[in-house]
């Protein structure tokens, strides 16, 4: 093995992840986000870069079905819990009903922000099958939107509730 391959390797990590359901092992750089290795490493392009600084919400991905910023979150932080990303959430050309919903709903405009609210979405849903307006404005309060006024949003939601009872 060469000098330099073994030096770029030495200043990387192997994680194991397990990322939609697939388990896959990535040689991650010391300084990445989880948001880059997906993006970058694993080109699931569908988990957005927004502000880096967990104001947007466009990186939101679920670990363990819990909504998380991945621009904060280490891969090591990972490694050992199931990521999901809005590649994930589709059963084959069938879209979620959160995904289907959106759509109906008009609740998608440039789309920058809807992988992270899917997501948010369906973590709620997963725990509350029918959330009040209030608590869907309470749980997608962390994912921002410059193009809605999230009325489309809101009802999107509740209407993916009632396809899921």
């Amino acid at each position: 093995m060469s000098e330099a391959l073994v030096s770029a390797i030495g200043s990387r990590e192997v994680l194991r992840l397990s990322v939609n359901g697939q388990d896959r092992e990535v040689l991650v750089k010391p300084y990445a986000t989880l948001m880059e290795v997906l993006r970058e490493d694993l080109r699931l392009t569908g988990t957005k870069h927004g502000c880096e600084t967990g104001e947007c919400g466009a990186c939101t991905v679920l670990i363990d079905g819990v909504p998380k910023l991945s621009c904060l979150v280490l891969p090591a932080q990972a490694e050992g819990t199931g990521v999901t990303t809005i590649e994930g959430v589709a059963t084959g050309s069938t879209l979620h009903p959160v995904q289907q919903a959106f759509m109906d709903a008009g609740a998608v405009q440039c789309g920058y922000c809807t992988p992270g609210m899917v997501l948010t979405a369906k973590a709620l849903l997963d725990a509350n099958p029918a959330p009040s307006v209030g608590e869907i404005k309470g749980a997608l309060a962390g994912n921002l939107c410059r193009c809605t006024g999230y009325v489309g949003i809101v009802e999107a939601v509740q209407e993916a509730g009632r396809a899921l009872a």
